[in-house]
């Protein structure tokens, strides 16, 4: 199945790494505080954890799913930010190579979410030609991979929140350069099957396979 749909929903993604001598307490943190937090916004559907499997840098990839980009731009959002706990600044400051990137639904094909993901980053017009969004529709029928979703970066609200909140710490460089991307996720049961199909699709968008990155989900919470 390949939708556009007409909700249009948000997606929060924070790709980060940590202090390895504090990696216990950021996950802690991040399981037992900063998830439900974000997740208890008014306008957020789920949020989900993923760990790297593929050895490189940049481990942590946290994405939080809402009901629409203005999300993103409500009191709500925003208000939760003026207070934050000594544990969330603590884990702020240990942040390092974050990426922030606020993004809408473009495109989807297939259907669920899997416990493998693969993820690239591409020209947002790569990704809306006919050819690459049928070949998109294609890979959810491959063994192993069930969905492949498009989200397509807005500037105006991906760069670093001066609250010092959700991957703050990202340089103005990386803010410019997530402005004109979009993102594709490759869902699945298999890993092996997420990555070829990512590193494939990607290919056919004009960026190089090995760019291509690989998680497991640690875990989800609904609102």
């Amino acid at each position: 199945m390949s939708t556009t749909t007409n909700a249009q929903p948000g997606q929060l993604c924070i790709w980060t790494d940590t202090d390895p001598q504090a990696e216990a307490d950021f996950n802690a943190w991040y399981d037992r505080e900063h998830m439900q937090e974000r997740v208890g916004i008014r306008g957020f559907r789920h949020a989900r954890r993923f760990l790297a499997n593929d050895g490189h840098a940049r481990r942590y990839l946290a994405l939080y799913v809402t009901e629409s980009l203005d999300v993103f731009r409500s009191d709500a959002y925003h208000q939760a930010f003026t207070a934050q706990t000594d544990w969330s600044l603590r884990n702020f400051s240990r942040m390092s190579d974050t990426q922030r990137r606020v993004g809408e639904l473009a495109f989807e094909a297939g259907e669920g979410e899997g416990a493998h993901l693969a993820i690239f980053v591409a020209a947002p017009q790569a990704l809306a030609a006919a050819g690459w969004r049928d070949a998109a529709d294609e890979a959810t029928h491959q063994p192993g991979v069930h969905a492949v979703r498009v989200f397509r970066t807005e500037a105006t609200l991906s760069a670093p929140l001066a609250t010092g909140g959700d991957g703050s710490d990202a340089d103005n460089d990386n803010a410019r350069a997530a402005a004109q991307d979009a993102v594709v996720f490759v869902e699945g049961s298999s890993n092996a099957a997420a990555r070829e199909a990512a590193e494939q699709l990607a290919q056919a968008a004009g960026v190089a396979r090995d760019a291509v990155r690989g998680f497991d989900m640690l875990w989800r919470l609904a609102a």
